[in-house]
Parts: structure tokens; C-alpha cells; sequence
């Protein structure tokens, strides 16, 4: 299996890091009953993973 380009990984993990930053940032706005579940696992999720912040992007938002 060929491994991706540098510039592909480098792009991937920027756009992931963006991603987060900006789901940490909307996460701390909202109140509570604009988000689905606790805001605090949902800021664990991001935190473990910024993939997961798509999730939140989806899933965590009224």
C-alpha cells in the first residue's frame, strides 16, 4: 500500500486541527439547550479526537 503524500497528511491534519478549534469556539457559545447531550463530553470527543468534531458539527448541534 503507497503511503499519501506529505502534503496531503499535512493538509488533512490542518484542516482537522481548524476544525476543532472551531468546534471548541461554537461549543463555548452555545448554551445548553442549543446542544445535544453535555457540552462536556462533547468536549472530550473533540479533544481525543478532532475527527470528532464533524461529529459535533452533525450530530451535537440543535
Amino acid at each position: 500500500m503507497r503511503k499519501p503524500p506529505k502534503e496531503v497528511v499535512i493538509a488533512v491534519v490542518a484542516v482537522e486541527a481548524v476544525s476543532a478549534a472551531f468546534a471548541f469556539r461554537d461549543l463555548a457559545r452555545r448554551g445548553d439547550a442549543e446542544v445535544r447531550g453535555p457540552k462536556l463530553l462533547w468536549r472530550l470527543l473533540i479533544g481525543m479526537n478532532p475527527g470528532n468534531s464533524l461529529a459535533y458539527w452533525v450530530l451535537g448541534r440543535r
